[in-house]
């Protein structure tokens, strides 16, 4: 993506504020300033919220009063979101280390990735369901698997109020228990996990099979992480080097991540799309009023360079299958949805997400990049700041992607990642190999997600643009 021009960002700034001589009263306030003015100017919901409007507040004086009845920066920046259900995802952290590590998939991290669900719609009771455990990790090292069931965080059962305090713990021991048809039974067996520092590498997983004249490649991604595209390059060429006919990408545990590396993976996917665009972005009123909604600064284009400029290894693929649950999110979405006006796309699993907004990092700079940082405070925020359609235009899918081949992981038999009977692997090589699938709801327990491992980490996975757009002069925001 190109950035926004910036001398022109500083005219918005100007502008955003109704600035006059008296906002060069001092700040007494600056983490609390940074939340105010970087909402002001980047949210994507800034004119509909009330205490965000650009004549709100005539000078810096008026500004500082408004700030005194927030303790804390955070309780500010809840205060100037809107309601959770159009925001639910922008974020704000007091230490922006934290944040830029947890963007990267470096995290305190125990090693397994576990979904949550609610029992039954009449119950606030839950449980949790082991997708995978990492390599090297804490949990690889114990007796809890791919497939295991948890009801219980240090002898506290889980409930809709008490699994993210419980689970947020750097140590706890889980309560397992087996799983037959919908319950779920104590079986007296615990593990104690300790969360420790962890480079996650997304590319978990990747196979070959070999069906007749048919290659199949297989892809287990987990992130969009902009630091280990070169990892993901490595598997396409692996691909491209034993001559994979068809590919079937797993994203049914990816939260989503880098917008820049899911334009990356489409290259690789594809590769035959030359420049042609492959999403577009909508910002605020203010900044797309200002710009034009034709501007090139808001497209993201098809590339054959990765973001170090190295060379992309392409398929040049015209059909991919895509393994998708409600786990699948952002950056997931915008590869699907941003494929389908180019090649056949076909999902298989279950309704994805349904997070068509992104992010960017801000920080408290004049330029809200990371130079020239005010040393008061080492807050920054993640807040929502476009929303992202393809070449098409179509952006409308807030209820999520639905798949063309309905198929729902079983918490009682949910296999071994890779193994050709793993009941969605093996539903997409029927698919692939025959043309072939049940094309509706297997016969499984429905239990509601409400919510897995990166979520207790709040800005991983989200979707986010790489680049802030920085300013090289001295202007100090106001």
């Amino acid at each position: 993506m190109k950035t926004i021009k910036y001398f022109l960002l500083l005219l918005l700034i100007a502008i955003s504020f109704n600035c006059s001589d008296d906002l060069d009263d001092v700040i007494e306030n600056p983490a609390h300033d940074f939340v105010w003015k970087g909402l002001n100017l980047y949210y994507y919901w800034q004119g509909n919220s009330p205490d965000l409007a650009d004549n709100k507040f005539d000078n810096q004086a008026i500004l500082n009063e408004f700030y005194r009845g927030f303790p804390a920066p955070e309780n500010l920046f809840n205060h100037l979101k809107v309601d959770s259900n159009t925001d639910r995802y922008s974020v704000i952290y007091n230490d922006y280390n934290v944040l830029e590590s947890v963007l990267q998939g470096s995290a305190k991290n125990n090693g397994v990735d576990y979904s949550l669900f609610t029992k039954n719609s009449t119950s606030n009771e839950v449980f949790g369901v082991v997708n995978y455990i990492l390599p090297n990790s804490d949990a690889s090292t114990k007796n809890i698997f791919r497939g295991s069931i948890f009801y219980a965080v240090n002898g506290t059962p889980l409930n809709t109020t008490n699994f993210r305090t419980l689970l947020a713990n750097n140590s706890y021991t889980l309560s397992l228990a087996n799983y037959d048809n919908g319950n779920i039974t104590p079986n007296g067996t615990s593990v104690s996990l300790t969360k420790q520092d962890y480079q996650e590498n997304p590319v978990y997983y990747k196979n070959i099979y070999t069906f007749g004249s048919k290659k199949i490649g297989y892809l287990v991604y987990n992130q969009f992480l902009s630091s280990f595209e070169s990892q993901l390059n490595t598997a396409f060429l692996e691909f491209k080097n034993n001559q994979v006919t068809h590919l079937v990408l797993d994203l049914r545990y990816n939260p989503g991540g880098s917008v820049n590396t899911a334009v990356r993976l489409a290259g690789m996917i594809t590769g035959q799309f030359g420049n042609a665009v492959f999403s577009k972005q909508k910002w605020n009123q203010k900044i797309m009023n200002y710009y034009g909604s034709n501007s090139d600064t808001f497209v993201n284009r098809f590339t054959n360079v990765l973001g170090n400029g190295s060379g992309i290894n392409s398929l040049n693929l015209t059909k991919v299958y895509i393994l998708t649950t409600k786990g699948s999110a952002s950056a997931s979405e915008l590869l699907i949805n941003g494929l389908k006006p180019y090649i056949n796309v076909v999902q298989i699993g279950t309704t994805t997400n349904g997070k068509n907004v992104g992010s960017i990092t801000l920080y408290d700079s004049p330029t809200f990049g990371k130079e020239n940082l005010n040393p008061s405070h080492k807050y920054a925020m993640q807040p929502i700041t476009f929303k992202i359609e393809n070449a098409q235009n179509f952006s409308d899918y807030a209820n999520g992607l639905q798949p063309q081949f309905t198929f729902a992981e079983d918490k009682g038999n949910m296999g071994i990642i890779g193994d050709i009977s793993e009941p969605l692997l093996a539903e997409a090589l029927n698919i692939v190999n025959n043309n072939l699938g049940r094309h509706h709801q297997n016969n499984v327990i429905d239990h509601e997600l409400i919510d897995n491992r990166f979520n207790i980490n709040e800005a991983a996975g989200k979707m986010y643009l790489n680049e802030v757009p920085f300013v090289t002069t001295n202007y100090s925001v106001k």
